[in-house]
């Protein structure tokens, strides 16, 4: 209310006339003197420490800014090693391959060398037991009335005569071969013979190719007379 207001100036007014009773308005200005110097210096003060505190603030964003440049820079080195390193494992897998690709061409190498020679010994060995029976052809026609003719695949046909006193001239035949395993082979007989399967197993365990021919010439022989 206005008394109230009233009244409280006028207790202001006689708190200013005490005060000044007692202290003196040179004691008052000084003290109001230093009240502002210190309010100037606190202001300046305030001011300073605002500034150094928006200049931590700029570094700190700064300092954060470089942290996430880092932080960035670290994943993509990571990300880089770990490709590097799926990289590295593939071409140590692919190495591994190599090597076991070349491992497996050498064996087939030396297996195919191997089979070469094998086969080349069997071919030497055929070679020569066709050779060894084209060289007793003579003895063979002017003992046992026999032709030898070389035919197709390395093969030789046996002819026999003179076996059949009714008809002298009447073929009797049989073909024989080298099989892979370098043992002779009988593939034909006109006419045919129960016992050349015999007669073959026994060539093959003697080698001895002479008694083979002549049993076999005595079996036509046998035949003709049934």
């Amino acid at each position: 209310t206005e008394d109230e207001i009233t009244l409280f100036e006028r207790d202001m007014k006689e708190f200013w006339r005490q005060f000044k009773s007692v202290y003196g308005t040179e004691q008052i200005n000084q003290t109001l003197a230093l009240r502002d110097s210190c309010k100037g210096s606190i202001e300046a003060l305030s001011e300073k420490w605002s500034k150094k505190l928006k200049e931590g603030d700029l570094m700190i964003d700064k300092i954060q800014e470089y942290n996430n440049e880092i932080l960035q820079q670290n994943k993509c080195i990571s990300e880089k090693e770990e490709h590097l390193t799926e990289i590295k494992a593939k071409l140590n897998q692919e190495e591994e391959q190599q090597k076991n690709l070349i491992h497996s061409i050498q064996e087939l190498k030396e297996k195919l060398t191997k089979k070469m020679e094998i086969k080349s010994s069997k071919d030497k060995a055929a070679k020569e037991k066709v050779e060894r029976l084209c060289k007793s052809k003579v003895l063979f026609e002017e003992r046992l009335g026999l032709e030898i003719r070389r035919i197709h695949n390395e093969q030789l046909q046996f002819i026999f005569r003179h076996i059949d006193h009714k008809d002298p001239d009447k073929p009797y035949m049989f073909t024989l071969s080298i099989n892979e395993q370098g043992d002779y082979e009988v593939t034909s007989c006109t006419p045919p013979l129960d016992c050349i399967a015999e007669f073959q197993l026994k060539v093959r365990e003697t080698n001895n190719f002479s008694a083979f021919v002549a049993n076999i010439r005595k079996a036509f022989t046998a035949l003709s007379y049934k």
